[in-house]
């Protein structure tokens, strides 16, 4: 037997206006090469100026993540040679990253795991190269060359591609939540190299790992670790050895194959970059940074299913993006009706805007949403009723009074239930056979009688007075 290790270093795009050492604008929906000045083409004679908001984010992210900060660092250039890498080299960090240390904590197999950070440190974007455009050249955009990133290194803590599939839905939406990066794997800004090995059971030595590149879908990674790793595994155990390398996934084949052999540091020839003065964190940036720290999704998705008493399933939905969580959080403390708001958001409002590729409701518009979960939950009204017919008439204009659609729909239950006396008559005459059935011992028709009598009041039955009614008619 064989146990998987598995370790990430995760590529996040910041959304800054500028890139990250000229002022060439960063925007990736830009006309190919629209945004490439004479610093990203490394024009002679032209210096790298470190863009400030480039440092703030990414001490945002190691604050939110418990990482120890580094007050003292720099920039070194990593030399290789790529087409869309214009001037040969890399700005990066090698020896001394902006920070270390840290975890991240997710959700996976329903338990809390904890992946410790090895560093994160800031680098430069390379450029686009495309391959599909013309027949015999590939195209090179450099917009992206020069954009800010932060390259996440993690500890081989993970042991299988299911783990690394839920870390990185957790640190996709921990970026958003924290409004540095937009975290869209399918254009780049968020993406992973996974390196694996493997190693019989119970060894505690690592086994010799290959690196996966660029990959830009949680179900890629997942897929391609599974199969690097059962190809390992068969690859010991017919007797032969893994060597260093670095591999590509074909998600059509969903096969890795070697792309190179695994360069070492030495092929990179690292050393610091004498056109970038090293440069200090200072308390003040640590308290201002602080400052902007938001609650993460794992910690939202505790008290969601603590405090709050929601389910997994309905947590997990209301921290897919935080606009979600805060109209929760913020109507549920003033209102105390969890339930009913859950049903509400989950259940109605976040399918409807995605079928209808809506934004969620802003801030100034969550009372009214507030409005309607307080009639949902009224004894005025059946909960069934108000959804399956208040809730397509108000949801065209949240403006609207829920209570008056209500009203007009004539959902409103009425405080004398006499009305219902002839309707259950009714229903009773019409399944006599069930009738029988239920005399004899079938208890469980009082459900589908409750449910036949409810059609037919329109949901204006109070269920409590109408399962008394019920049961003494069937008893009659």
């Amino acid at each position: 037997m064989f146990e998987t290790v598995i370790g990430l270093e995760i590529h996040i795009q910041l959304n800054t206006a500028s890139k990250a050492f000229s002022a060439d604008a960063n925007d990736f929906h830009a006309d190919p090469n629209s945004h490439a000045g004479p610093i990203t083409l490394a024009h002679p004679g032209t210096l790298p100026v470190m863009n400030r908001t480039h440092l703030e984010k990414g001490l945002l992210l190691a604050l939110a993540l418990g990482c120890k900060i580094n007050r003292h660092s720099h920039f070194d250039r990593k030399n290789y040679f790529y087409p869309d890498l214009p001037k040969g080299y890399q700005i990066t960090q090698d020896k001394n990253p902006y920070c270390s240390g840290g975890k991240v904590r997710f959700i996976s197999d329903k338990s809390i795991k904890s992946v410790r950070i090895h560093h994160i440190h800031m680098e430069e974007d390379a450029g686009k190269s495309i391959h599909d455009i013309h027949e015999t050249r590939t195209m090179l955009d450099f917009n992206r060359a020069g954009v800010p990133l932060l390259e996440l290194v993690t500890e081989p803590d993970f042991r299988s591609g299911q783990e690394v599939s839920d870390f990185l839905a957790e640190l996709q939406k921990t970026v958003q939540y924290l409004g540095i990066s937009d975290g869209n794997m399918e254009e780049g800004s968020f993406r992973c190299d996974c390196n694996v090995s493997v190693r019989r059971s119970g060894d505690e030595k690592l086994g010799e790992r290959c690196e996966i590149k660029n990959l830009n879908s949680r179900r890629y990674a997942k897929n391609a670790i599974e199969y690097e790793a059962e190809r390992q595994a068969e690859l010991i155990s017919a007797g032969g050895q893994v060597k260093r390398t670095t591999m590509l996934y074909d998600p059509d084949k969903n096969s890795t194959s070697p792309m190179r052999k695994k360069e070492s540091e030495n092929d990179y020839r690292y050393f610091p970059d004498p056109d970038l003065p090293p440069f200090t964190v200072t308390d003040e940036d640590i308290s201002v940074t602080a400052g902007k720290l938001v609650l993460l999704p794992i910690d939202r998705y505790l008290l969601l299913t603590g405090k709050y008493g929601l389910s997994e399933s309905d947590a997990d939905i209301l921290t897919e993006e935080k606009i979600f969580g805060d109209c929760f959080f913020h109507l549920a403390e003033k209102e105390g009706i969890y339930r009913e708001l859950a049903d509400l958001i989950v259940q109605k409002i976040i399918p409807y805007i995605k079928a209808e590729k809506l934004k969620f409701p802003s801030p100034d518009k969550w009372e009214q949403l507030a409005r309607f979960s307080r009639l949902a939950a009224s004894k005025e009204v059946s909960k069934s009723a108000v959804y399956q017919h208040a809730f397509p008439v108000w949801i065209s204009d949240i403006t609207a009074d829920p209570y008056e659609i209500a009203a007009r729909l004539d959902l409103i239950k009425s405080e004398d239930q006499d009305f219902l006396d002839p309707l259950i008559t009714k229903v009773l005459g019409q399944y006599p056979e069930k009738v029988a059935e239920y005399r004899k011992g079938k208890k469980g028709l009082i459900g589908f009688f409750m449910g036949q009598v409810k059609n037919e009041a329109g949901g204006k039955a109070d269920p409590k007075t109408l399962q008394e009614k019920l049961e003494l008619a069937l008893k009659s």
